[in-house]
């Protein structure tokens, strides 16, 4: 049994609060529900207490008669906070450490897991303001994402935005204290590579390696060993738990994982190694010249194709590939599958993913129907291929 404070901010989405908070207590949780002043008028507090059998709080007056103080109690005793809906004026507040409400200062005093559900209208979510104060709260080490999905939203528009249905974010709070991947070893590659031209030039991608990072981080939360091999990226160190190996070119990582991957469960290849090096490296920085200076390119090997033919009709490491194309996504994924002989291939869009704090992919095996499409945050679509990942890698070796 686990103390959850399950926030409210004012979205639509409010109205499936008590659905939600009835699933957790069903789950044997003690639930303490703090609604703000605009999710009151969208949610009674009445019903919220009828579910919880507790008392709802929504002010920061509450208690202080008793020389009580909610805000300091109600979060230190948590064992995990979870926002339902998670508005963009929510997450604004809670990006800046702003305390205006009871709800709000109860995120600043959590220490333990805070579970955050999205829900709003799709052009604010995909708004750079709402993208940068989901990249703030990402950064916290405490934090955790589920949603948001596509469907339809109350406003009438189709799209990213729509809050998770309580079931499957009461299934988010128990993935909170999961331990599914106790015992097995993942090794998994993040970022760009950078193949250097001369000092001070490079042919690199638009990788930022947050996906990368965040399957690593879910992982090791869920009990794996983890060794993280990262290209050049501004992320910071991941969390407690990921063993970081930073490398920058393509024949650096090849290095690394020849060394590494006959000792694991999994290799999670979601590194974009350039298919391409320049094939001479100048000591100099190279000046301008003629007007048609061209560049002579040799091809870097393939990573994981090799790994492919190297493990052969062997069973593990479970591999699994990445994919960002521009269009025909299906086809391309399905084509890599074979050729690359791994057993998925996750697939995205470009413009659903590069440079985003979000994602959308699909899963294509070696057996079975596709899988997906999961999308929301690269936090939570990590913790849903993490969920698909697990009974595969909880078969004997």
């Amino acid at each position: 049994m686990a103390r959850v404070l399950l926030g409210v901010s004012g979205g639509i989405a409010a109205y499936k609060a008590p659905e939600l908070a009835r699933l957790l207590r069903k789950a044997g949780h003690v639930v303490d529900v703090v609604p703000t002043e605009a999710a009151t008028r969208l949610v009674s507090p009445a019903a919220l207490a009828a579910v919880t059998g507790r008392a709802v709080r929504s002010s920061m007056w509450d208690g202080l008669e008793s020389g009580t103080m909610d805000h300091i109690a109600l979060a230190a005793e948590a064992d995990a906070v979870v926002v339902a809906p998670a508005t963009a004026d929510l997450l604004a507040r809670a990006a800046a450490g702003r305390a205006s409400d009871l709800l709000s200062a109860c995120l600043l005093v959590a220490r333990a897991p805070v579970l955050l559900a999205p829900a709003m209208n799709t052009r604010m979510w995909e708004h750079p303001f709402t993208q940068r104060n989901v990249a703030t709260l990402s950064a916290l080490p405490n934090v955790r994402w589920v949603g948001p999905e596509s469907g339809e939203l109350a406003c009438g528009w189709e799209g990213l935005g729509r809050m998770s249905e309580p079931a499957t974010i009461a299934a988010a709070v128990e993935r909170l204290w999961k331990r599914d991947l106790a015992g097995r070893r993942l090794l998994v590659t993040a970022g760009p590579t950078h193949e250097p031209l001369d000092p001070v030039r490079f042919l690199g991608n638009r990788s930022s390696g947050r996906m990368g990072q965040a399957l690593a981080e879910a992982a090791a939360r869920r009990g794996a060993r983890v060794t993280l091999l990262r290209g050049p990226t501004a992320l910071p160190a991941p969390a407690a738990g990921v063993e970081l190996v930073p490398f920058e070119t393509a024949l650096e990582l090849r290095l690394e994982l020849r060394s590494r991957w006959k000792k694991c469960d999994a290799l999670l290849m979601t590194a974009a190694v350039a298919d391409y090096r320049p094939r001479s490296f100048s000591t100099d920085k190279l000046k301008r010249g003629a007007e048609d200076a061209a560049l002579a390119l040799a091809p870097n090997p393939d990573l994981l194709a090799e790994l492919g033919r190297l493990r052969g009709s062997g069973r593990t490491p479970l591999l699994v590939g990445f994919c960002v194309e521009t269009r025909n996504l299906a086809a391309a994924a399905k084509a890599k599958l074979a050729a690359k002989r791994c057993d998925w291939i996750v697939a995205n869009l470009a413009r659903e993913a590069l440079g985003l704090e979000t994602t959308k992919v699909e899963v294509h095996r070696a057996k079975g129907r596709p899988l997906g499409p999961f999308a929301g945050t690269k936090s939570a679509v990590a913790d849903a291929l993490l969920d698909a990942l697990a009974p595969l890698l909880r078969r004997p070796a």
